[in-house]
């Protein structure tokens, strides 16, 4: 096993490489990606993999549970090569079930419990996803829209695992979702707790190649053909064993704060499968609440803590209003989204930590780069690329001339941990993918030294809270609104989450402009993070000659008063 020294920057083998010419190699596993946890039982058997409330299994423990859930899905059909939906927010099942699954020769399908049913169905539909492992209280989500629901659903509860008080509204919750008429047809609803406990974890699993795919994880879900991206064992070992290596911890002495989503893969990289690769004790909670974290801070002392800015942007709120002892932090790690100074500099006052900020996209599995954790990390930079990561920046318009040190152009990332391209899409892999180069769709510039600065998106992308929003997923769907005769979807700043969607409306031919019914409509069609925050009403778009809306024009000016939301706790809920 390779391990990396702290050593000044000069000497770092990021940097050498760029100096010398010599990629700093590691010696990747040919194994599919529950090998990770197999090794850290093998190594670890008693050391605990997972803490959730009161809830803890060991390694040997999750072992166990993920060998008896693939034996479960076989005996339900799955055969190597099928998916396998996984609607969960971050629980222990989750690791359980994903491990399982890929025991099993399956493909993990991530679903985002944040999604509306339209969408989870279109999901399903187009990865021709058979078997989805779900919450009680998400149900609905699964099996509600006609002709779309799986074959086989595996229902958990987590409702006794609460404390009191939230096992109270949880209950509220499940009987107002489900009820006692549940979409789902009784025939193939199963409960994961039992699926297992009847399971035999010594049956034998399949082993796929590492270039077997593993994951694919949806980018847009609410247009005709959802874009996916599709990840084999190799590129999420390769991430994770990058991580691993990167954040040059010994192996067992790492507790991991995982609040980001699994179902995000910043989250199942950082978090579930860079932290099973380090052997380290994963602290998990189901959805972000400042003063939650700070608890379980001070409870469960972690040392390594991934965030997107808008959690860091929170935490410092209530750390200017009450005192906790965080100092058991070590390194937080910012992707997802731009990180202010300022507020890093705040959070690593507060805790002591050192605080850094990476970057990454679903098409890299996701983390390309890095700053380093030994005091050389430059601020305003994303760092520099992980080992046996090439970078470069090459001229935006024909992507094929690399760019001096200091000017702009499109990054463009070649390594281990690239996609074998989008499902089911020659077409969008070929764009993205060239000569082996995944061309990003990001403006950037690298300094003599190997740092880079991500300037601009190519792309329209809006990123909230550290979720990609793709702005005409959104008006695909507010385009049925029937009081509109226009939209246009655009990012707008915003302290806390980074950016909120905005949207800029026409009204329909003698129609005002109603904002609480197009707010309840979004309501009911699109996940929290996606919904329109801010709203201004326009008499027309601006467009060039060929009819395109000019995004850049609307940016750069305020058309008209913003049109504000009805206070509504419908409306306004969620993490997003």
């Amino acid at each position: 096993m390779i391990a990396l020294e702290h050593r000044a920057l000069s000497e770092r083998p990021w940097l050498s490489r760029y100096a010398a010419g010599v990629p700093h190699t590691l010696d990747y596993p040919a194994e599919p990606a529950y090998w990770l946890l197999e090794r850290a039982a093998a190594m670890l058997p008693n050391r605990v993999a997972c803490r959730y409330y009161e809830q803890q299994l060991t390694y040997a423990q999750l072992l166990d549970q993920a060998r008896r859930a693939a034996d479960a899905l076989r005996r339900r059909g799955v055969k190597p090569g099928d998916r396998v939906g996984l609607l969960l927010p971050n629980v222990p099942e989750y690791l359980v079930a994903m491990f399982g699954t890929w025991m099993a020769g399956g493909i993990v399908v991530p679903l985002n419990p944040l999604m509306v049913a339209e969408e989870v169905a279109l999901v399903l539909q187009s990865t021709g996803t058979r078997v989805v492992v779900t919450l009680d209280v998400t149900l609905p989500l699964v099996c509600s829209v006609k002709d779309a629901h799986p074959e086989v659903v595996l229902s958990i509860s987590l409702r006794d695992r609460l404390p009191r008080w939230e096992r109270l509204g949880y209950s509220f919750i499940r009987f107002q979702r489900v009820g006692l008429h549940s979409p789902c047809h009784k025939g193939h609803v199963a409960d994961f707790g039992e699926a297992l406990a009847e399971a035999d974890p010594a049956a034998p699993i399949e082993r796929p190649l590492p270039t077997d795919p593993a994951y694919i994880q949806p980018t847009g879900g609410t247009t005709g053909r959802p874009k996916a991206v599709l990840l084999t064992h190799r590129n999420l070992v390769a991430n994770a064993w990058q991580l691993y290596h990167w954040t040059d911890q010994q192996f067992g002495e790492d507790v991991t704060l995982a609040i980001l989503p699994f179902f995000h893969c910043y989250g199942l990289s950082t978090c579930a499968l860079g932290g099973t690769a380090r052997g380290a004790t994963l602290v998990m909670h189901h959805r972000f609440r400042a003063a939650t974290v700070m608890n379980l801070i001070e409870r469960w002392r972690p040392t390594t803590f991934p965030v997107v800015p808008a959690i860091m942007v929170a935490l410092n709120q209530e750390l200017r209003r009450k005192h906790y002892d965080l100092h058991s932090l070590r390194d937080c790690i910012s992707g997802g989204a731009p990180l202010d100074l300022a507020v890093a500099q705040e959070f690593a006052r507060y805790t002591g930590a050192t605080v850094v900020e990476g970057f990454g996209l679903s098409e890299a599995s996701p983390v390309t780069h890095a700053g380093p954790l030994d005091g050389t990390a430059r601020p305003g930079t994303i760092g520099l690329p992980l080992p046996d990561t090439d970078a470069r920046v090459v001229d935006a318009e024909t992507g094929l001339v690399e760019v001096p040190n200091g000017e702009v152009g499109e990054l463009i990332i070649r390594g281990p941990q690239v996609m074998a391209g989008y499902w089911n899409d020659p077409v969008a892999t070929a764009k993205t993918l060239r000569d082996g180069w995944l061309y990003t769709g990001d403006l950037a510039r690298r300094d003599a030294d190997g740092f880079f600065q991500i300037v601009d998106r190519k792309k329209d992308l809006i990123i909230v809270s550290g979720f990609n929003v793709y702005p005409t997923d959104v008006e695909h769907v507010l385009r049925r609104y029937s009081g509109l005769s226009d939209i246009v979807i655009l990012g707008a700043p915003d302290e806390r989450r980074g950016e909120v969607v905005k949207a800029v409306v026409v009204p329909a031919k003698g129609q005002r402009f109603n904002r609480a019914a197009f707010d309840a409509f979004a309501h009911e069609h699109l996940a929290a993070y996606k919904r329109p925050k801010i709203v201004e009403v326009a008499a027309e778009l601006p467009r060039n000659p060929l009819g395109k809306v000019l995004r850049r024009v609307l940016r750069n000016q305020t058309v008209a008063p913003a049109i504000p939301a009805v206070a509504n706790p419908l409306i306004e809920g969620g993490v997003a």
